[in-house]
């Protein structure tokens, strides 16, 4: 099963399930994968979360469902997992414009996300710059934190660790950094089972670790390496989307499974040429 029709697989239980209460594991399982992994492969083609788009589409099945009139709107309320008519009535609004109330009227404006289908796409426009490289075992030293995959909650957790990083810590991680993989890395750790993964702001180093940091071992792999040039973190947001929605579905190879990085030049990143790369460790298909 390719990787199109495993994210088709998966937004179909979707739709079959959005009366209720969904589960993330049981959407990844119909994808062949982790919640961990189809979350960022959902947000990375997609630019919204998957917690977005299933709010998206439980509301504009429930303003259909309004507008037929027949169910009091508790029901509906209900029906798509929201625990009261006040719950619901805000959200309902938020994405909608009215109250739910007023949507039963006629000639309401409503607002309809549709379901979304993945297809192939033969671009082949714009290059994708990528090389594929052997590399050992290597060890980082740097930070850690635990995020949480849920609801996308790690598109907010990792920039916040960012941000929080002192200059004096991002300086001593960077001086660790000894190896032909220079400067930074923001490295994503396997899924720990819980919907979570632990992220590192670390360098790639054959030194002792510092006792004020950690250090793992990153397995030896395959990799495929994709440039990004452009200002973050747009651009390579850009190249992971393109990863998973052209690349992945021609080439060959799938992911490994095991921690993948992006690393970061010196530069100012807030520069049209900025250099950064993505790192995925990859196996070929069976």
């Amino acid at each position: 099963m390719d990787i199109i029709t495993q994210l088709n697989a998966a937004l179909s239980y979707i739709e079959e399930n959005l009366a209720g209460e969904l589960e993330y594991e049981k959407i990844a399982q119909a994808a062949c994968s982790s919640p961990y992994h189809f979350q960022r492969m959902f947000s990375a083609i997609t630019s919204v979360p998957l917690s977005e788009y299933i709010r998206r589409r439980k509301l504009t099945m429930a303003a259909m469902d309004l507008q037929r009139g027949g169910d009091k709107i508790i029901d509906i309320a209900l029906n798509y997992g929201y625990n009261s008519p006040d719950s619901f009535a805000r959200a309902f609004k938020s994405l909608h414009g009215v109250t739910p109330s007023y949507a039963k009227t006629r000639g309401a404006k409503l607002k309809a996300y549709p379901r979304i289908i993945f297809a192939l796409s033969i671009k082949g426009v714009i290059a994708m710059d990528y090389r594929i490289v052997e590399k050992e075992a290597f060890k980082i030293v740097g930070v850690k934190e635990w995020v949480s995959a849920e609801d996308s909650q790690n598109l907010v957790s990792i920039p916040k660790m960012w941000c929080n990083l002192s200059k004096e810590k991002f300086e001593q991680i960077v001086a660790l950094a000894d190896t032909d993989i220079t400067n930074i890395l923001g490295v994503c750790g396997e899924s720990d089972g819980n919907n979570g993964f632990h992220y590192w702001i670390a360098a790639a180093t054959t030194k002792p670790c510092p006792p004020d940091l950690e250090e793992r071992e990153i397995p030896a792999s395959t990799w495929a390496v994709f440039e990004s040039v452009g200002p973050l973190p747009k651009a390579i947001q850009d190249v992971w989307g393109r990863i998973f929605s052209e690349w992945f579905p021609n080439s060959g190879y799938e992911h490994a499974h095991t921690p993948d990085f992006e690393w970061y030049s010196e530069c100012d990143t807030n520069a049209e040429d900025y250099r950064s790369e993505v790192w995925i460790p990859v196996v070929k298909k069976a």
